[in-house]
């Protein structure tokens, strides 16, 4: 197994949109999202990027198919998910470049894709001229039955990378867990590094 790592921007992003998808509702289905998602949400969601100028797409390659992936741009394009979480931080969302999902198959971790995401979405902020980089991650509780056991938290990848959590700056988003019957809201909290 071979892992190229591919930078995509502009029309390159639609092209991978696909293959973005099923990344997505396969790596969002296991712990701790637990994400049952279908394509045809995927599909519109993931549109928001083709129509960002500012988006980017940072692509993770076995040959040519998609092993992993993960994409960035300005939070003013995500404002109708975000910008109720952001009242009130004194954080303007024109200074904020969002690093959305990072998905990567199982087989393929820990060989260095986590850092080139961040770095490339990094380095589009910078090249944007962005004050801020943020994600959030789904809060989930420590005790649950589909919580694996041997669980390892990013929480220490993600201080590395000198992001911190945004005190009181928690999104609410709703979506279908592989275990209910229908969609249960949950709360996502937002991590920031400054430039």
């Amino acid at each position: 197994m071979t892992l190229a790592i591919r930078v995509l921007t502009g029309a390159e992003v639609e092209t991978a949109l696909d293959g973005l998808a099923r990344l997505r509702i396969a790596v969002f289905r296991e712990w701790p999202y637990l994400y049952d998602g279908d394509l045809v949400y995927e599909r519109r969601y993931l549109a928001r990027f083709v129509d960002s100028p500012g988006a980017v797409l940072v692509g993770a390659f076995d040959g040519d198919h998609l092993v992993g992936a993960a994409t960035g741009s300005p939070m003013e394009d995500h404002a109708d998910d975000f910008a109720k979480a952001f009242d009130g931080s004194g954080i303007p969302l024109s200074d904020v470049f969002y690093c959305a999902e990072s998905v990567l198959l199982p087989a393929y971790r820990s060989r260095g894709a986590g850092h080139a995401f961040f770095e490339h979405r990094e380095r589009q902020a910078d090249d944007l001229g962005y004050r801020h980089v943020a994600f959030c991650a789904v809060i989930r509780a420590d005790v649950h039955a589909l919580k694996p056991a041997g669980y390892r938290p990013l929480e220490p990848f993600w201080h590395k990378r000198g992001y911190r959590p945004l005190d009181g700056v928690v999104a609410r988003l709703a979506w279908k867990d592989v275990d209910q019957p229908g969609e249960t809201g949950k709360e996502l909290q937002f991590w920031i590094k400054s430039r």
